[in-house]
């Protein structure tokens, strides 16, 4: 039997129509939902990142606010920035874009967004939350990676979930996830010892360590699901999936898997903001 494929870029589609009436409520009471986006510097893969979840504010009706400064910004100036955005009532959401220049701390400025308006999932105060199981917006990969499988009806209940990667914004996150929705979680990544043993234990592996197609195709069980959130140049991601797809029994594809889930919770997380700041949601 043919592997399943987990098509994020249609499941994204389908929850940006979910999201267009709801966004058509709010509105109709007088309220637009607006995503403001930071982008500091001139680096084109970020720019485009910027520009693609703007685009999706758009079609799903909400409206976006670009902030741009300079690469020389201080970390002062962007948290000025910050603070203006927290205190304005008219914004719902803020994703300040990743990487920032290296003069900037980022983690300040990540921890100094509004946790009711971190809608990217990037406080250490909402990480937490979140690995005590208490109500919070998640880190919109790994976030958009357990609607994936929920979506797609992949058990996780007692199985066995192998992470490769520990970065604060999907690896750790994604574990915490996983964890909380009763799965039996290991956490890898490039310095673990005997990766491949480990690897070939998980009824899910997540790769998520930033490394083309570091984890091998042949590692990868009979029957296991397979999660790429890594995305190179050429198409290819942290798995090697050419191999893989041949044996496992669902996967995301590289591109079209987890990006535009990304995106898409990105877009619901904000959306969702603007309903509970205004007192409209579930």
């Amino acid at each position: 039997m043919a592997a399943k494929i987990l098509d994020g870029k249609r499941l994204s589609a389908t929850i940006e129509q979910e999201l267009q009436e709801r966004v058509r409520v709010l509105k109709s009471a007088g309220h637009t939902p607006i995503l403001a986006t930071i982008l500091v510097g001139s680096d084109p893969a970020s720019a485009t990142y910027v520009r693609m979840k703007g685009n999706a504010c758009q079609r799903v009706g909400m409206e976006s606010l670009r902030i741009e400064l300079p690469s020389e910004t201080t970390t002062e100036t962007l948290l000025s920035n910050i603070a203006g955005l927290n205190a304005n009532p008219d914004v719902h959401g803020i994703l300040l874009q990743h990487p920032v220049p290296e003069q900037i701390d980022e983690r300040s400025c990540f921890d100094a967004i509004d946790l009711g308006k971190d809608v990217d999932g990037v406080t250490c105060l909402g990480f937490g939350k979140m690995s005590m199981g208490e109500s919070v917006y998640g880190s919109a990969t790994p976030a958009g990676i357990m609607t994936l499988l929920d979506r797609y009806e992949i058990p996780l209940k007692g199985k066995h979930a192998v992470v490769v990667g520990r970065s604060p914004i999907l690896g750790k996150p994604m574990a915490m996830m996983l964890l909380n929705a009763h799965a039996t979680v290991t956490i890898c990544h490039s310095r673990t010892q005997g990766l491949e043993q480990i690897v070939a234990q998980g009824d899910i592996v997540v790769g998520a360590v930033g490394r083309p197609e570091l984890i091998k195709g042949a590692w990868i069980k009979p029957g296991a699901v397979v999660i790429d959130a890594g995305y190179h140049p050429g198409g290819i991601g942290d798995v090697e999936l050419s191999v893989a797809k041949n044996h496992c029994s669902a996967y995301t594809p590289v591109p079209g898997g987890v990006g535009p889930m990304t995106i898409a919770t990105l877009i619901e997380q904000c959306v969702s903001a603007a309903e509970a700041y205004y007192g409209m949601g579930n």
